[in-house]
């Protein structure tokens, strides 16, 4: 087991590219709702920067739960300060964030899908997200800053930075004991 790596997405034109991906095994369209698999087919499932973007993430991960042993959640933990600024709402409305989580929405959507979280981590974003659109020195610079001032903030005190600026977060959700 483990060794096919298949990928479903609503977008045919985001399936289409998976598909052509030489570590994909196969790729197709569905329609949200219900996987076209068997229950368990799949040792893990994989949702990495997918719930964020579902008007309801719980059916989804509901279903991925039906279809894996397993399932990896991966989101940008955005409930904090930095990201209640408007110009935060305004750049995730632009990439179609509909939700802000928190590692504790994340622990009540792992429950309340039949699951709970087995361990999870959290991290800062690296340098390469914040200096991803950096042309400029000053631009470079500054993402520099900001991301050296962050991994000191989180490395002391996790917790308040998580309260502070955005985190990526990776959760493993086994199926909850009876």
């Amino acid at each position: 087991m483990g060794e096919r790596r298949d990928g479903f997405d609503i977008s045919e034109r985001a399936a289409s590219f998976a598909a052509t991906r030489p570590e994909v095994d196969a790729a197709q369209r569905f329609d949200g709702h219900a996987l076209p698999v068997p229950d368990v087919s799949y040792d893990l499932g994989i949702l990495s920067h997918v719930l964020e973007h579902v008007p309801d993430p719980l059916p989804l991960l509901r279903e991925t739960a039906r279809v894996a042993r397993a399932v990896i959640v991966e989101v940008p933990l955005e409930d904090n300060l930095s990201a209640s600024r408007a110009s935060a709402q305004a750049g995730r409305d632009a990439i179609g964030h509909l939700h802000r989580f928190s590692r504790a929405d994340i622990a009540a959507l792992a429950d309340n899908a039949g699951l709970a979280v087995a361990a999870d981590l959290a991290d800062p974003l690296p340098l390469a997200v914040h200096s991803f659109f950096a042309e400029t020195l000053a631009q470079r610079t500054k993402a520099a800053l900001k991301a050296s001032a962050r991994r000191t903030v989180f490395t002391v005190a996790p917790r308040a930075a998580e309260r502070a600026f955005t985190l990526h977060f990776a959760a493993l959700c086994l199926p909850r004991q009876a």
